[in-house]
């Protein structure tokens, strides 16, 4: 693995190539799954490079992991305090969303809360959600943000709330000036 990436890249690698080899699955037949290029998946279980937001989605499709869960698995799940210097923070280097999970590892936890962090006129696309009808809450702290689910579509300003069953398609896009931070509450059936 490289050394340019960091500790929470590496584990991340390392986790995705588990779970692959759980589900006994080649490189071709998880790129058959989930529309990665086997060169890509590769260079990500390698650590050579790190997932996007979108990619990381779908790899948590195939294996049927929301994100959080995915990236709760890398982290210790013993504590019950989480000291904000203990925080995972996981960036997508393609559109400079930021990723801060808040709340304690805990398997035994339904709940998790997340913060968000996308810049000033970033968007994410995502193609199906990992886990099909997952309640989600958005409070959004600063900026704007759109919010695009199959045919509906929201527009948050500061303080708004939106709750929804995550289905289909989804984008997240922050407005072109303000960018957009939020506080996001992932339910787990």
């Amino acid at each position: 693995m490289s050394d340019s990436v960091s500790d929470t890249d590496n584990r991340l690698a390392l986790r995705l190539a588990q779970l692959r080899e759980q589900h006994g699955w080649s490189l071709d037949e998880l790129a058959l799954t989930t529309g990665i290029s086997r060169a890509s998946l590769s260079r990500i279980e390698r650590a050579e490079t790190s997932p996007t937001a979108a990619i990381l989605n779908r790899l948590c499709a195939a294996y049927g992991v929301t994100m959080s869960r995915l990236l709760q698995e890398i982290e210790d799940n013993t504590l019950l305090l989480l000291k904000a210097e203990q925080q995972l923070i996981w960036q997508d280097s393609s559109s400079g969303f930021q990723r801060r999970t808040v709340s304690p590892p805990g398997r035994e936890f339904k709940a998790e809360l997340i913060e968000g962090v996308l810049p000033a006129g970033a968007r994410i696309d995502y193609d199906a959600p990992p886990l099909q009808g997952m309640e989600q809450h958005i409070w959004l702290q600063s900026g704007g943000l759109s919010i695009t689910m199959d045919a509906e579509c929201w527009t948050l300003a500061e303080g708004d709330c939106l709750r929804f069953h995550l289905t289909g398609r989804s984008s997240f896009a922050a407005d072109k000036h303000t960018g957009a931070r939020y506080i996001l509450v992932v339910c787990k059936p």
